[in-house]
């Protein structure tokens, strides 16, 4: 015998009414039929509901694209998720090499320093506050997915690094996740609150080409110019939910000072090869090294050479 739960209510009911007829037997059970809506109590205010804004065609061709990429991508083996393995070894001359590509120079022309000019450590000394903006066009279920991704970011690049980094509604790192729709006004109203940002120094970031994905710009407006008091890391809203969370990876972890790309790092998501999607074994102990108390912001890479080959040894063979 079969017995639904709606089968189960019905036996509930009949046995329920020959309860009561033990005391009534013949007392009908009153039933009172509500048309109007019980009253919300007072005090009660609904939640409003987040509506995103209608993207362009422009913002929607390019979210069919970005989506084509990642797909042609993941079938050439690409944005792995693997960290890294058997596959790709690395030795510690091989990890305090990449580390002074990544650290000493810079992956653009910035300030008039060339990228084949070599320049100083760079890092944060103060603790490192995110926050997460979206433009007006990103829809909710985007939001809570990204806000979470960054968050448990967060906590992982503190424990890579030692150092304090987490999420906070008084930011020095600004993450923007915008449309090709909205992304200037977003910045230009927003970003701009930060100290040392300006329209002008946001260019960088605020004028993507078409083939940029994502993109971090880190500001020195201490005084100390090798030391950072904020960022702001901008993510194409249109990227598919890989792509994003690859560039999450990259450039939070580029605005903490891994400012280059080299061809050589490997495994790696700072090489422009797209093999790696999410930080690996190899990349958290350069940022464990760059935030090592014996090296310092401002030294040359000359003067950090020692320090960083004792780094990498211990790292990969143990302390000397």
């Amino acid at each position: 015998m079969t017995t639904t739960r709606s089968g189960i209510r019905q036996r509930l009911g009949v046995g329920f009414a020959c309860l009561l007829s033990l005391v009534a037997c013949d007392a009908a059970l009153p039933v009172q039929t509500v048309l109007t809506p019980i009253a919300r109590p007072a005090g009660l205010v609904p939640r409003p509901v987040q509506v995103a804004q209608a993207t362009s065609p422009e913002s929607a061709a390019l979210r069919s694209y970005l989506t084509t990429v990642q797909s042609s991508q993941l079938t050439q083996g690409l944005l792995r998720q693997d960290g890294g393995g058997p596959d790709t070894p690395f030795s510690a001359d091989m990890l305090a090499r990449n580390f002074k590509r990544l650290v000493f120079y810079n992956e653009y022309d910035s300030g008039g320093i060339s990228p084949a000019t070599s320049g100083q450590l760079r890092r944060w000394e103060e603790p490192v506050r995110f926050e997460v903006v979206f433009g007006p066009s990103v829809p909710p279920s985007q939001r809570a997915r990204d806000s979470a991704d960054v968050a448990a970011y967060a906590n992982r690049l503190a424990r890579a690094t030692g150092h304090p980094v987490s999420m906070s509604k008084r930011p020095n790192f600004l993450v923007f996740f915008v449309s090709e729709d909205d992304r200037a006004s977003t910045l230009n109203a927003i970003a701009t609150k930060l100290p040392g940002i300006t329209p002008n120094n946001l260019t960088p970031v605020s004028n993507l080409g078409d083939d940029i994905y994502c993109a971090v710009a880190a500001y020195a407006a201490g005084p100390q110019s090798s030391t950072y008091t904020a960022a702001v890391a901008v993510i194409r809203s249109e990227n598919p939910d890989l792509l994003r969370l690859s560039c999450i990876h990259e450039e939070l972890a580029q605005g903490l000072g891994l400012a280059n790309d080299s061809p050589e790092a490997r495994p790696s998501i700072f090489n422009d090869d797209d093999e790696f999607a999410l930080l690996t074994n190899h990349d958290e102990l350069l940022l464990s090294m760059l935030y090592d108390k014996r090296l310092k912001s401002g030294l040359s890479q000359e003067q950090a050479a020692p320090i960083v080959r004792i780094l990498a040894r211990e790292l990969t063979q143990g302390p000397l």
